[in-house]
């Protein structure tokens, strides 16, 4: 039996619902989980040490690690089905891999379609939150548009097949329309931390199955949107006003779907985890874990 105190600092591999997941534990020993859930595409490695040392020195022993499909954990490629598993499996992927650290509740993190995986959390296994926080996320309603502005992203070119380079072009642009104009980064910052994720995982296949999960959850199954009224955690919702992929309005419906959830919308952020909102977030986490 794994102690608890031992994930302090700690990475590695476990085995989690039948799949290989790579993970980090940062923080106190007898301080309250909290598992952070990234979005697609989006690595351990790409959530801003600022949010991650933060809430560890606020108390919680910090747990991230890469979905399915990403960076060091278990990939699909052989698989014979364009969408080999759903947000469903992935979320259970996170309460499984709790289970392999020994950890029977927690704090659920989702951005972005990890918020889509932890709200699924929330509703199949309940009893296994202490509280839940969706940023820059959507309620999954088919009447709500499903890019606030597609023509933000119409000039960047789709990448060359088998070609890292022009790939990593490709996410840069991305991540450049995806910056916060409220707390703009270097763009060298940018090209940094995109350059160093896409060394430690170039899999252009992956990124195409998790985009397809995205889209049949959102076209295919309306069963997260129907279930949020479920949901009994403490919940916060937070969105910035300048998201150019998850429209504002998408938010709100969340707000009102989601029981007793709080809704806080932030001017200048946009789809991405500006570093400067790093103690806004915790401070708002923080006051939630304690309702």
């Amino acid at each position: 039996m794994i102690e608890k105190k031992n994930c302090i600092s700690k990475s590695g591999h476990a085995q989690a619902n039948g799949i290989s997941i790579a993970y980090e534990c940062f923080g106190p020993a007898d301080g309250e989980a909290i598992i952070l859930i990234a979005g697609t595409d989006m690595q351990l490695i790409d959530w801003p040490m600022e949010l991650v040392e933060g809430l560890a020195k606020a108390g919680f022993l910090t747990i991230r690690y890469d979905n399915r499909d990403c960076g060091l954990s278990t990939k699909f490629a052989n698989a014979d089905d364009p969408t080999p598993y759903n947000l469903g499996d992935m979320a259970k992927d996170s309460v499984c891999l709790l289970d392999a650290l020994e950890i029977s509740k927690a704090h659920f993190l989702g951005v972005s379609m990890g918020g889509a995986i932890a709200q699924l959390a929330a509703i199949d296994c309940p009893e296994r939150l202490l509280s839940l926080i969706l940023l820059a996320s959507d309620s999954g309603n088919p009447n709500l548009p499903f890019v606030a502005k597609p023509e933000a992203f119409a000039h960047i070119a789709p990448p060359k097949p088998n070609n890292m380079d022009d790939f990593l072009r490709n996410q840069i642009e991305i991540d450049y329309v995806l910056d916060s104009p409220g707390y703009p980064l270097d763009k060298s910052e940018i090209i940094a931390r995109r350059t160093r994720s896409v060394q430690r995982d170039y899999d252009p296949a992956a990124l195409q199955r998790q985009q397809a999960v995205v889209f049949s959850d959102r076209f295919v199954s309306t069963y997260r949107y129907d279930n949020l009224t479920k949901i009994t955690a403490p919940t916060i919702i937070i969105h910035g006003l300048d998201d150019v992929l998850v429209p504002v309005e998408a938010a709100k419906d969340l707000a009102k779907r989601i029981p007793e959830s709080k809704l806080f919308l932030i001017p200048g952020m946009n789809h991405n985890l500006p570093p400067a909102l790093a103690s806004e977030f915790i401070k708002l986490i923080s006051e939630n874990a304690g309702r």
